[in-house]
């Protein structure tokens, strides 16, 4: 707080790992009054979105931001004038002048969104042969302003005319780097039929997927044209690089839980006394801490060259939370040193937050291996997509009675359906059955799974 003038400063919160995150909306401007907790901006991540809010109360002195910049944890979002305080004059004179875009501002020759970039010679040592060709796929524009990229980048990708959305990053959490554009470059000029002047998105072996189509519907009957939501618009993209960039494997198996189902039954009133919702992803989260903490390679990640393993010495679990604006992952951290009933309290803490969109940065980052749970909704079976830089996911669909041949004669079981999605680079089928067939004698064998933590 400025003690003189009684100004106090909002700032942006720590948000992990997240650098220059997009503001995506201002929600408040000078003159207006505030109180505690009101949000001021939305900041758009590559996971998630979030308000910030106010700390302090007051009247609205200045924005120190603008829908379409940059900030980081930190960063001056806001100066309040407390209650009852004369405005600044100086501070009031500036104040419907907020700071350029971060993007807008590092690139002043960056051409505007839509234009048509200019011809221009590859930086010095690029290794891209100039002059470009100007026979390069077209660039998509809505997908580009949302690429995972810097402004220098979008800057370098717009000069070669360069469409961010047919690379794939491989930088910081999926950034998109100045080699990866050259990369791209280089591969599309020197796919089959570039000589000739072909486009090597259209042919087979050349270095862009094709494209899709474009088809327009209305010739066909009426259409309704809907926005995609944030959460798609984020996760999709991240979805993509994953699906392509992931050699996807799905092993599909079973798992007894009969026994587990009765022990919840028994266990379940008391819990809710505590205030505590004993739900069976409880236990499987708590037994796939056990399968990870057996089966080390599946609680890692390749580094960025791709020829190292980095294995993890704590095991965070992520699960997929179903919510009104779509599915989020948050994160629990240290789950293998927390028993069932505090993984149970701590799951639902999670949920309640991303159902009210309250998830902080911190809480959706970190995650070792991911766990989609669909059984409350149905289904028997799925391949569930891994949250890369993970190496696996597990996906679980609704459990059923099924006649099961035991000690010569068939009885009714509650068998739980299993589907874990691995990376083939780092886990081959044999250890991947493996890992499943000891996640599923451990959700058998339910009473170790309420033992206390060591």
């Amino acid at each position: 707080m400025n003690a003189a003038a009684r100004l106090f400063e909002v700032r942006v919160p720590d948000m992990g790992n997240f650098k220059d995150v997009a503001v995506i909306d201002v929600l408040v401007k000078p003159g207006e009054s505030i109180e505690p907790e009101a949000p001021l901006v939305t900041l758009e991540t590559e996971k998630a979105t979030m308000d910030v809010p106010s700390t302090a109360s007051g009247v609205i002195e200045k924005v120190h931001v603008a829908k379409g910049g940059k900030v980081n944890a930190g960063d001056l979002i806001a100066t309040v004038r407390a209650a009852g305080e004369r405005p600044d004059p100086t501070a009031a004179a500036t104040a419907a002048e907020p700071a350029p875009p971060a993007a807008a501002a590092s690139t002043p020759s960056q051409p505007a969104e839509g234009s048509a970039p200019a011809p221009a010679a590859a930086s010095p040592g690029s290794g891209i042969p100039a002059p470009l060709r100007t026979d390069l796929p077209p660039i998509n524009e809505p997908g580009f302003s949302r690429a995972h990229a810097g402004p220098s980048v979008r800057k370098f990708a717009r000069e070669l005319g360069v469409d961010l959305t047919r690379i794939s990053g491989h930088g910081f959490k999926g950034r998109i780097t100045h080699d990866d554009v050259k990369a791209f470059v280089k591969s599309f000029m020197s796919a089959p039929g570039m000589a000739a002047g072909g486009a090597a998105g259209a042919k087979p072996g050349g270095g862009a997927l094709p494209a899709i189509p474009a088809v327009d519907f209305a010739a066909f009957g009426p259409i309704e044209t809907q926005p995609l939501s944030r959460i798609q618009r984020i996760s999709g993209p991240r979805l993509h690089a994953s699906w392509v960039n992931i050699p996807h494997v799905t092993q599909f198996d079973e798992a007894d839980i009969t026994e587990l189902e009765a022990l919840r039954g028994r266990l379940k009133d008391a819990a809710g006394a505590r205030g505590i919702k004993l739900t069976p992803l409880a236990f499987i989260v708590r037994a796939c801490v056990r399968a990870l903490q057996a089966f080390p390679q599946f609680n890692a990640s390749l580094d960025a060259s791709g020829g190292n393993l980095i294995l993890k010495k704590y095991v965070n679990v992520g699960f997929a939370a179903d919510t009104p604006n779509g599915l989020m992952v948050p994160v629990l951290h240290e789950a293998d040193r927390k028993d069932v009933y505090e993984i149970a309290r701590r799951l639902g803490e999670l949920s309640e937050g991303a159902r009210a969109g309250k998830l902080t940065a911190a809480q959706m980052q970190g995650g070792c291996f991911t766990i989609s749970s669909l059984g409350g909704i149905g289904g028997t079976a799925f391949t569930p997509i891994i949250n890369a830089p993970e190496v696996a996911i597990l996906g679980v669909s609704r459990s059923s009675l099924k006649p099961v041949y035991q000690d010569g004669a068939l009885v009714p079981r509650l068998m739980l359906p299993l589907s874990l999605s691995y990376d083939h680079r780092v886990i081959d089928g044999a250890t991947a059955v493996r890992f499943t067939t000891f996640l599923a004698k451990t959700l058998a064998e339910p009473h170790a799974l309420v033992e206390a933590v060591p």
